[in-house]
């Protein structure tokens, strides 16, 4: 009877390593099965990202072939040539961007509690404050009445924006992208180097822009050049405003929008071509204002600005100075500029 006992209880000891063994075998299984399952998808997403590729080459290809780039690219597919022009070189993710709108729908909540603490009180560094950004994007395309507080696209814009004074960038993209393209190209059009230069205000940068600008300017207009040598009206007067917002609050906004068509396929230099014939179109109204009128006339231009005129003047204007064309000017000034500041510092007295 001991020993039947002893057998049974024996068996039921052994009846959970048992249990154990088959529950880590289909435990294994499972993972393998799993384990395939994901190469199967990393394929099949493979697969799918060549053939984006391809048709995304096809449809890049075409506009190159129709020239649509300067006729203007029909709205229906701008969000897709922007995206594709201006690419992805920082590697933004569409999850990436709802980590990034979680948190700063979060900030946005926690200056909105504290505004309710404290009355309108914001704090000391007002250059970086969100009550600056609000400033911003209520004038941000106003006769729009879209993007003000109570708008369709205000929550969106307050959300893609992280500094001031990039509000008419970030909304010319909402108006042709989804929110998390439109927040992908934003970056990665902020981190191109003459954009990036001009956010940053890298002052010995800007000027190197600057200089390769009157390079071109004098180039093309010589009699304007000079009468605004006489009045002293420095580029930065009127240049900083149009780059650093893309034209975008420049220039009406169907107007801007082709500007970028083109600026997405010819990089920095059509912004600075596209200045040139603005001054190009104002030179005869130009010659006779001085400075002050100049400079009003320059950071206000005119709201029925032509399309049609200033793309005729923009195909005027060539970016070309003695065979050297915009990269080549500007990238000599920059490496005289590198040359003559290890120069300064190799002769300095204090050099140890």
């Amino acid at each position: 009877m001991l020993t039947l006992f002893n057998r049974h209880c024996s068996s039921l000891i052994n009846l959970p390593a048992k249990c154990v063994q088959e529950a880590q075998k289909h435990r294994q299984e499972y993972e393998e099965m799993v384990a395939q399952a994901r190469k199967r998808e990393v394929k099949e997403a493979e697969k799918r990202k060549k053939k984006m590729k391809e048709r995304s080459g096809t449809l890049y290809h075409n506009l190159l072939e129709w020239d649509l780039w300067w006729q203007g690219i029909p709205p229906s597919v701008r969000d897709k040539v922007w995206s594709l022009a201006i690419g992805n070189d920082l590697n933004i993710t569409h999850e990436l961007y709802e980590i990034f709108l979680s948190r700063a729908m979060e900030k946005w909540k926690r200056f909105e509690d504290l505004n309710m603490e404290n009355g309108d009180a914001v704090g000391a560094d007002r250059e970086n404050s969100l009550e600056l950004i609000k400033l911003d994007i209520s004038r941000t395309f106003p006769t729009l009445c879209i993007f003000q507080k109570g708008g369709p696209y205000h929550n969106v814009l307050q959300n893609i924006l992280g500094v001031q004074g990039m509000s008419f960038i970030a909304a010319v993209l909402l108006l042709n992208l989804n929110a998390a393209d439109a927040f992908v190209v934003f970056a990665n059009l902020l981190n191109k180097p003459c954009q990036l230069a001009f956010f940053r205000v890298d002052h010995g940068l800007m000027l190197k822009y600057y200089a390769a600008f009157e390079v071109f300017f004098e180039e093309n207009l010589p009699n304007l050049f000079a009468h605004f040598k006489k009045y002293n009206l420095t580029p930065d007067i009127y240049l900083i405003d149009w780059i650093f917002t893309l034209y975008s609050k420049s220039l009406p906004l169907d107007v801007a929008c082709r500007v970028w068509d083109v600026f997405c396929r010819d990089g920095e230099e059509f912004l600075f071509r596209t200045a040139i014939a603005i001054l190009l179109m104002f030179e005869e109204v130009l010659l006779r204002m001085d400075f002050i009128h100049m400079a009003q006339m320059l950071t206000r231009l005119p709201e029925n600005l032509s399309i049609d005129e200033l793309f005729t003047a923009i195909a005027a204007v060539q970016l070309q100075s003695r065979n050297k064309k915009w990269g080549q000017v500007l990238a000599t000034l920059q490496r005289d500029w590198r040359e003559s500041g290890e120069s300064s510092r190799n002769s300095s007295p204090n050099r140890q």
